[in-house]
């Protein structure tokens, strides 16, 4: 007997009919509920929607905004796995002492997992006081500003500041956007010492390198669960991302450089011009470059003025046209 193609699976096992209807539906931009009565997974998944005022008509879920949301939940996952070992970790800890001695001394963990903000910045404080020689920063737009943003900053001042007047280089990458924001490039100029910042339009999660030897960066979304690396091919790959970022990246402090404009169209409006035909959505646009979806909207706006355009699908052929994400494509 031939097996049923819509038993209950789950997205990443999508079945050929599931995966045929769904890109239909994202080229004419929908696709009627009868068309869908024989492949249910698309609305259970979440990949189709029923349109407002219209049950006959479904929609599909950018492919952008549907691959987040899978990925927020794996992260979860993994975050409570996290916890969990952390707490088994902390039940034997004092069993320790009780298991006879081998004559081998245990060696430092390659990966712990830092729970709470205090034992975070505890951790980053205790590494940092033995770092001498560069610290390697990335900074997205998210955690640096607000309130979050102004206890981070309290917390590190000293602490940067005293690697400074030990002869320590402080490199560091940000979004763009956060040069925009005072504070931030208040405190760049309040540290006395050897420190450069780059600026990208888009940037990953926060990441902090320390002579090499451990990095600390998120493990869940609202910055309350750090993991700290100390495994040497992990610190490796980690530093090597971070100097090819840097390499691609625009002076920022202690000089801009000046970006140049193409046709009359600024760098900001270039980077969401790459975004616009990749087909993502005004919120995942204005997420992904670290701005208020109303800048986004009014920088879309003077994009589609400036090239004529009448309409979101007439600016995304309009864009790819004109030529003007070519030399953005082939930077080095």
């Amino acid at each position: 007997m031939t097996p049923d193609p819509h038993a209950e699976h789950g997205v990443e096992d999508l079945c050929a009919a599931g995966a045929e209807l769904y890109e239909r539906a994202l080229g004419h931009g929908h696709v009627s509920a009868q068309d869908a009565t024989g492949v249910p997974c698309l609305l259970a998944l979440g990949l189709l929607h029923p349109a407002p005022g219209d049950p006959g008509r479904l929609e599909p879920v950018a492919p952008a905004v549907a691959l987040d949301r899978l990925l927020r939940g794996a992260r979860a996952g993994i975050a409570d796995e996290w916890r969990r070992q952390e707490r088994l970790a902390e039940l034997f800890a004092p069993l320790m002492h009780l298991a006879p001695d081998t004559g081998t001394v245990p060696s430092s963990p390659a990966l712990r997992l830092l729970s709470g903000t205090r034992r975070i910045n505890q951790a980053i404080g205790e590494a940092m006081a033995q770092a001498r020689e560069e610290i390697l920063c990335i900074q997205p737009h998210a955690g640096m500003v607000g309130e979050r943003g102004t206890a981070a900053g309290s917390v590190a001042y000293e602490r940067d500041k005293a690697f400074l007047d030990r002869g320590g280089r402080f490199r560091t990458l940000y979004q763009h956007t956060l040069f925009h924001v005072q504070a931030v490039y208040a405190y760049a100029e309040s540290l006395q010492g050897d420190t450069v910042a780059r600026g990208l339009d888009e940037v990953p999660d926060r990441l902090i390198v320390m002579d090499r030897t451990v990095a600390f960066l998120p493990a869940d979304d609202d910055g309350r669960i750090a993991l700290e690396v100390r495994h040497p091919a992990l610190i490796g790959y980690l530093a090597t991302a971070f100097d090819r970022l840097w390499h691609l990246a625009t002076p920022m402090f202690p000089k801009a450089e000046h970006r140049p404009s193409v046709n009359g169209i600024s760098p900001r409006q270039l980077a969401i011009a790459a975004l616009l035909v990749e087909g993502h959505t005004d919120a995942v646009i204005a997420a992904r470059l670290g701005m208020n979806i109303r800048t986004a909207r009014v920088h879309i706006a003077k994009l589609a003025v400036t090239l004529g355009s009448e309409s979101r699908a007439q600016l995304g052929y309009l864009i790819g046209r004109s030529g003007i994400l070519k030399d953005r494509e082939g930077r080095p």
